[in-house]
């Protein structure tokens, strides 16, 4: 049995725009193929969703390509992180094994059982990440071929306070923190965050969350594939933990449109 819902969307931009918004982490669909492989209750899952989801940042992605002048794509998973995380690696070079949540996680943001810890994460990885991790590629491909880069701006949000999975969750929180790749994150880009998201408060760097999304293809290779994360701490537009969005998030999307415009230029 395989799942009625799309696992990902792809939402075309303007044609000459090199930008790829990436939403991965916003949605709390499971499958229910998926749901019986999880440990938890009802309850139990809707509250490690509260705490895992990227909550309203598909609607901040919206919004801000509604009101930018170069309208950018967007990549958007339509399914929960506990499904598969397609930002992870998928075999012994991601880090996050350490606590139970590399591309198929077996552990939940408190660190107590998701799946059983001798669980086959394959057949997930087969049937969910490599298909996004294609399509994503295909989009990056796409983008270099028509305008000649690509720029992947990576939309997240961090709650507050740390939870016991950060590995490096020690170090400063601030309102928004920009994560960079020393090879795919060009000085213009991230001062054209700093620029876009001055009106939302302090903007960070690389803490509590580093690095960007490229798809492998590209990564460490393609010097016209640009990209940066945008993690935007959870209190400054929404009810923590897995409430509604208040009146920040209006400001986020014009700061995230402005960064879409600089980045199209």
């Amino acid at each position: 049995m395989t799942s009625a819902v799309p696992s990902f969307d792809l939402l075309p931009g303007a044609e000459g725009s090199p930008v790829i918004l990436h939403v991965p982490h916003s949605a709390r669909e499971t499958p229910p193929e998926v749901r019986t492989g999880i440990v938890l209750d009802d309850g139990a899952l809707e509250r490690e969703l509260d705490h895992i989801v990227d909550a309203h940042t598909a609607e901040l992605a919206e919004a801000a390509a509604e009101s930018a002048r170069s309208t950018p794509w967007r990549f958007v998973n339509r399914l929960s992180r506990l499904v598969v995380d397609p930002e992870r690696f998928p075999d012994e070079r991601e880090e996050m094994l350490a606590v139970g949540m590399g591309a198929v996680y077996t552990r939940t943001t408190h660190l107590a059982d998701l799946r059983p810890a001798d669980s086959d994460p394959e057949p997930l990885i087969e049937r969910y990440f490599r298909p996004y991790a294609k399509a994503m590629t295909a989009a990056v491909a796409d983008r270099l071929a028509v305008t000649g880069r690509a720029v992947i701006i990576d939309v997240h949000s961090y709650p507050t306070v740390r939870l016991p999975y950060e590995l490096h969750g020690e170090g400063p929180r601030p309102p928004v923190c920009l994560g960079t790749d020393s090879f795919h994150t060009p000085p213009e880009l991230l001062a054209a965050a700093r620029e876009a998201f001055a009106a939302c408060g302090e903007t960070g760097l690389d803490s509590p969350f580093s690095g960007t999304y490229v798809p492998l293809e590209f990564y460490g290779s393609e010097p016209r594939v640009s990209a940066l994360m945008i993690e935007i701490r959870r209190d400054t537009y929404m009810t923590e933990p897995g409430g509604p969005a208040g009146p920040g998030l209006t400001r986020l999307a014009k700061a995230l449109a402005a960064l879409v415009d600089a980045a199209a230029r």
